[in-house]
C-alpha cells in the first residue's frame, strides 16, 4: 500500500509530491473556508490560493531569468545560461541575409542576453538595471548596438560592428575586473596614468 501510495505521490521530497501537498492544503483550505463562511468566504479563498500560486509559478519560472529582487545580486542569472546551440546558424544568416527583421527579433536580443550573461557572471553587473556600468563594460563604441533603452544604429549590424561584439563578449569572460577611466592629462600632471 505504501508504495502504491508513493508512486502515485511520488518520492518525498520531489516536486510531485510538493505539488500533490500543496494542491491538498489548498483543496482542504478551501472547504474549510466554504463551510465556515458561505460562498463569500469560498471566493475570498479561491482568490487568495490564486494569488498565492501564481506568485509561487512566477518565481519558480523566474529562476533562469534575470534577478527579479527576490535573489541575492551575485546570482543575477540563477543557474541557467544562455544556450549557444544554434549561434553559428544565427551569425551565417545575419551575414548572408541582411534581414532587419532577424536582426530585431533573434541577433540582437540573444547578443543582450548573452552580455547580458557575462556581465552578471563575471562582473556582477546587470546590464538591464545598470546601464552605465554595463556600457563602461562592453565598451562605448560598441554599447549603442546593444543598449536596451534605445533602439540600433542601424537596422542590420555590420559584419566588423557583430566581429566586434563577438570579440568583446570574449575578452569579457575573463577574470572579473573594471574598466578604468582615466582621467584626461593635464598640466600640472607629470607622469602618465598606469
Amino acid at each position: 500500500m505504501k508504495d502504491r501510495l508513493t508512486r502515485s505521490l511520488g518520492a518525498p521530497g520531489s516536486v510531485r509530491h510538493s505539488l500533490t501537498l500543496l494542491c491538498a492544503i489548498a483543496a482542504t483550505a478551501e472547504v474549510l473556508l466554504a463551510a465556515v463562511d458561505g460562498l463569500v468566504g469560498a471566493a475570498t479563498g479561491l482568490a487568495l490560493i490564486t494569488v498565492v500560486g501564481l506568485a509561487i509559478v512566477r518565481y519558480a519560472g523566474g529562476a533562469g531569468a534575470q534577478d527579479s529582487g527576490f535573489r541575492k545580486q551575485v546570482r543575477l542569472l540563477g543557474s541557467r545560461a544562455p544556450a549557444l546551440g544554434e549561434w553559428h546558424r544565427i551569425v551565417r544568416k545575419t551575414l548572408q541575409e541582411r534581414d532587419p527583421v532577424h536582426f530585431a527579433t533573434t541577433v540582437r536580443p540573444q547578443l543582450q542576453r548573452l552580455f547580458a550573461a557575462r556581465l552578471a557572471e563575471r562582473h556582477g553587473t546587470d546590464l538591464y538595471r545598470a546601464p552605465e556600468r554595463a556600457r563602461l563594460l562592453v565598451g562605448v563604441d560598441l554599447w549603442p548596438w546593444l543598449d536596451p533603452a534605445a533602439p540600433p544604429p542601424g537596422p542590420t549590424a555590420p559584419e566588423p560592428v557583430l566581429r566586434a561584439l563577438l570579440d568583446r563578449l570574449e575578452a569579457l569572460d575573463g577574470p572579473s575586473r573594471t574598466v578604468a577611466v582615466t582621467p584626461p592629462a593635464t598640466a600640472s600632471t607629470s607622469e602618465e596614468p598606469t
